[in-house]
């Protein structure tokens, strides 16, 4: 199950488990599509893989034990240990081939 992380891990900003603009890359990576599109070009700084937009978990239980109720979003906040500046040289290689071929 995805942990929901609370922000994006480059810019830090807020990305509640609600919000439609949460990229995740395929080890749940979570950036905001702001940086995934101007900064990081779709390309994951940790994995290189690419992103695609994270899903929302219901609010409400639907199902008896389902929801954010029964599974909470993560509280615990996540930072690149990458700079914005040391992005580029690594996206350059990287981001003109498919994710689906790196």
């Amino acid at each position: 199950m995805l942990s929901i992380r609370p922000n994006c891990e480059l810019c830090d900003k807020d990305l509640p488990a609600n919000s439609t603009k949460a990229m995740i890359c395929s080890y749940e990576c979570t950036f905001c599509s702001d940086c995934v599109a101007n900064t990081l070009l779709n390309v994951c700084p940790n994995c290189g893989g690419g992103f695609v937009s994270r899903p929302i978990r219901p609010i409400k239980d639907w199902r008896k034990g389902t929801g954010l109720t029964f599974h909470p979003a993560s509280e615990s906040r996540v930072h690149s240990p990458y700079k914005v500046n040391d992005l580029a040289e690594y996206n350059q290689n990287i981001k003109d081939i498919a994710p689906e071929k790196r």
